[in-house]
């Protein structure tokens, strides 16, 4: 039953203050007004009307830790360069491109694996100990929300932070790699350039010629950020253990995601299905699907009430009951799991 709003407290707006976005974190943060009060409120009952929320978050809530998106309007990689991330096919066809990959990753690690979770995430976790958050699903691969304390969480495009090999699967810690790095390239160094969403730093191609790439210890295979790339498939068996926990849920709220993160399917998904675009091939019909939008598609088919929490326009606010605009930390420290 929806309580009518003056049964909750008054939110107060956010203040803009200085711990909103730390200092040096704003570079990657579209510019955005402060959220109005009754959108907090409304938020506010949204949240307060249902005991077991599916949260999708996506790159919106990292830019406030410093991390920069694709997508972002005049901040994001895409708006700042005509740089393009790896994709899945040249990482595996290409022993180059490889080298590069690592040789820039191995550049921007420290600094990538140095980000720590902001108010946003901790307010996540928070809600998750009070019982109000019955799951998450990120499609970040930054680890902030395991850096949090996040249990109850899939990391629906992988991790970072680990290393999987294409020969035997053996997973290992992406530090553990980057010891490697050093101890295989001890008079090899670069100047950085600019810094990319998923970890890396732009190099010339001339910098990384000499870069030596360690291969899987187990089995001599080739090493792979244990990340979905685009135009890489996610898991099968993941995308059908979030199905069941979405069912599991009584409603959703998308947190700092815009939801056009295209991946590839093989699945035999039917043609008018609005979540994907069909690519024909000589042998198959390959589908790109919009990775998080598909629990949205799913939750609307249930008729599961939606909010997101964005600062841009996102591909389900014509799924959603309530739209809220505004800054992911500033926006979640005010709400209460009541």
């Amino acid at each position: 039953m929806r309580l009518p709003l003056r049964l909750f407290p008054r939110l107060p707006a956010p203040v803009r203050t200085e711990s909103s976005v730390p200092a040096g974190k704003l570079d990657f943060v579209p510019a955005c007004s402060t959220t109005d009060a009754r959108s907090l409120e409304l938020l506010q009952d949204f949240v307060s009307r249902f005991r077991r929320l599916f949260v999708v978050t996506g790159a919106g809530l990292s830019t406030e830790s410093g991390i920069p998106d694709y997508r972002s309007e005049g901040v994001g990689l895409y708006a700042r360069t005509d740089r393009r991330p790896m994709q899945h096919l040249e990482f595996t066809g290409s022993a180059r491109s490889r080298q590069r990959y690592w040789a820039r990753n191995f550049v921007g690690w420290p600094q990538f694996s140095s980000h720590q979770p902001n108010c946003a995430h901790r307010a996540l976790r928070s809600w998750e100990d009070s019982g109000k958050l019955h799951w998450l699903v990120t499609q970040n691969v930054d680890a902030l929300h395991s850096k949090a304390g996040q249990r109850r969480l899939t990391e629906l495009h992988g991790c970072a932070h680990r290393v999987t090999c294409l020969g035997c699967g053996t997973i290992t810690p992406r530090e553990d790699l980057q010891r490697r790095f050093v101890s295989l390239n001890p008079d090899w160094s670069a100047q950085a350039g600019a810094v990319a969403p998923d970890g890396d730093v732009f190099l010339e191609d001339e910098q990384v010629l000499n870069f030596r790439v360690p291969s899987c210890e187990q089995c001599g295979g080739v090493l792979k950020p244990e990340v979905t790339f685009f135009g890489d498939t996610v898991n099968k068996a993941t995308v059908q253990f979030v199905h069941k926990r979405l069912a599991e849920a009584d409603a959703v709220l998308v947190v700092g995601s815009s939801l056009q993160v295209l991946q590839t399917s093989n699945s035999c998904l039917k043609p008018c299905l609005p979540s994907a675009l069909h690519l024909k091939t000589p042998s198959s019909v390959a589908l790109q699907v919009f990775s998080g939008y598909r629990f949205l598609l799913a939750a609307s088919d249930r008729k599961m009430p939606i909010a997101i929490l964005n600062i841009g326009p996102t591909r389900a606010d014509h799924l959603a009951e309530l739209k809220v605009k505004g800054r992911c930390g500033e926006v979640l420290s005010v709400i209460q799991p009541l």
